[in-house]
């Protein structure tokens, strides 16, 4: 492959049959310009042998979003126990933030959009009712003796 320099066109690439010119850079789009990391500082907590800092918002946020200790763990960057030892607290608020926001969407789906299906599981579960009635000995009459 050679290079032809002519005074009329630049960088002109000549392989033979086809002949290729490289882009202006003169008014040429090439999107945008890849961002740089810069160091900041963050509020947290030194977890761990090496000091890892971490956001107690951000357990609380994947822990109310239901995700298991390895997830959050593995998210982080730390150990499975370090994050239990650490974050107990925030753990068990962050998982009964969740419970909740689900109990208040069942119960908005069954009483305000009146879905029979979540009525229906809401009343098996939170009243104890069933579709059909079970005969045990707690129903039966008592019993009759005549001698008394």
């Amino acid at each position: 492959m050679t290079q032809e320099t002519n005074p009329t066109s630049e960088n002109i690439i000549d392989s033979g049959a086809i002949q290729a010119q490289a882009p202006k850079s003169k008014g040429a789009k090439t999107g945008p310009k890849p961002k740089e990391l810069v160091e900041g500082t963050f509020m947290g907590l030194p977890v761990g042998r090496d000091k890892k800092v971490i956001d107690p918002e951000d357990v609380r946020k994947l822990a109310t979003m239901s995700c298991t200790d390895r997830d959050i763990a593995e998210y982080l960057g730390i150990k499975e126990d370090t994050l239990r030892y650490n974050f107990a607290d925030i753990l068990q608020k962050g998982r009964a933030d969740a419970r909740i926001t689900l109990r208040r969407a069942m119960m908005d789906n069954a009483c305000k959009h009146m879905h029979a299906s979540v009525q229906i599981f809401l009343a098996k579960n939170m009243l104890g009712m069933s579709d059909s009635p079970i005969d045990n000995e707690a129903n039966a009459p008592l019993p009759w003796d005549d001698e008394v």
